[in-house]
């Protein structure tokens, strides 16, 4: 029941952003009672903060096949799908009203920094085996996700594969060619 309540709540913030979020909505949606999410989750954003570490940590797998390039593509690929998924977009639609309120901050933080997290270890790998020269981890995680979230956020057609490579082929050209250098 639980799930199913949490599973409701990122949904509907996904389709309405977290200003209209009505328990009345998410009891609907979930198929329970209304006092079976109140009983739950007194505080909203309690509520809301469970939901998005739930279903918006849905963090994509990042491979060490010794091929950064193709890894990132793969990445970045499930990335996007992450992303679009409700768990993803509820996520993305949290972000501004994140600011004020620090339940969520925490959680929305949480949550990219296990996204980058994983993204900052398979690029030191690289380095380490001389994949690619030092770099800063940092910004070349936020250049290659930043893409994938400004995509799918736009929504004016899919993140495919292809995007995925062109993606991944440019932000290594610029690092291969030592412009990213580490600080």
């Amino acid at each position: 029941m639980r799930r199913q309540i949490l599973q409701a709540t990122a949904e509907l913030i996904a389709r309405h952003g977290i200003g209209g979020l009505r328990y009345d909505q998410v009891a609907e949606l979930a198929e329970v009672n209304k006092t079976s999410v109140y009983r739950n989750w007194p505080n909203r954003d309690a509520l809301v903060a469970e939901a998005l570490t739930t279903f918006g940590a849905d963090a994509a797998p990042l491979h060490d096949s010794g091929d950064i390039e193709a890894d990132l593509t793969d990445y970045l690929e499930a990335l996007a799908a992450a992303t679009a998924s409700p768990g993803g977009r509820a996520l993305l639609n949290v972000v501004s009203s994140a600011r004020d309120i620090p339940e969520l901050r925490t959680v929305v933080d949480e949550v990219f920094d296990q996204r980058l997290a994983v993204l900052h270890e398979r690029l030191q790998s690289a380095v380490e085996h001389g994949e690619l020269p030092a770099v800063d981890f940092s910004l070349v995680g936020e250049m290659l996700t930043g893409a994938v979230q400004m995509f799918v956020t736009r929504g004016s057609r899919p993140f495919t594969r292809t995007d995925a490579q062109r993606v991944c082929a440019i932000v290594l050209a610029g690092v291969r060619a030592g412009h990213v250098q580490h600080h």
